[in-house]
């Protein structure tokens, strides 16, 4: 079996894990999309816009919320995937130790107001990709393109209430 050939097999089979993990969850919001189209844009993201070749990078992006959001394990990870796979999906994953209440605070504070909590999400994206800038300009140049759409649709809806 090829190199290429192989890459494809373990991209494909994070995939597979991925969608058969997710089967049962929605994303939330209005359209309420199965799950597992998340993880699977985050990865077109990455091979896409920012030229990411790296396997074990795609592969756990496709598995990054497997950890937060169902019954897998950090160790089931490293078991099916590999122990860089692993490590990069723990460094995305919440700190399972803390109470959810006090994890959801660590990633956005919450607000009472609808667009409030949304301008601190956009804050907060900005504030957590900060640490990585310099490592991928293409993927930089889309993420503040997406903020600044974001912000400019917020701003929309303030002049529409």
């Amino acid at each position: 079996m090829s190199a290429e050939s192989s890459d494809a097999a373990a991209v494909l089979a994070a995939a597979a894990f991925a969608a058969d993990r997710h089967r049962h969850q929605k994303r939330k919001g209005e359209e309420a999309s199965p799950y597992i189209n998340h993880p699977l844009a985050v990865a077109n993201v990455l091979a896409g816009v920012g030229g990411v070749t790296d396997i074990e990078v795609l592969t756990a992006a496709l598995l990054h919320d497997t950890v937060d959001h169902t019954q897998t394990t950090p160790e089931e990870l490293e078991a099916l995937f590999g122990a860089d796979v692993r490590r990069l999906v723990d460094e995305v994953s919440d700190d399972k130790s803390l109470p959810k209440a006090e994890r959801k605070l660590l990633q956005i504070e919450h607000s009472r107001l609808l667009l409030a909590r949304r301008y601190e999400y956009l804050d907060w994206a900005e504030s957590a990709i900060l640490g990585c800038r310099g490592v991928n300009p293409a993927l930089e140049a889309y993420f503040d393109t997406l903020v600044a759409e974001g912000r400019e649709k917020l701003r929309q809806l303030d002049r529409a209430e």
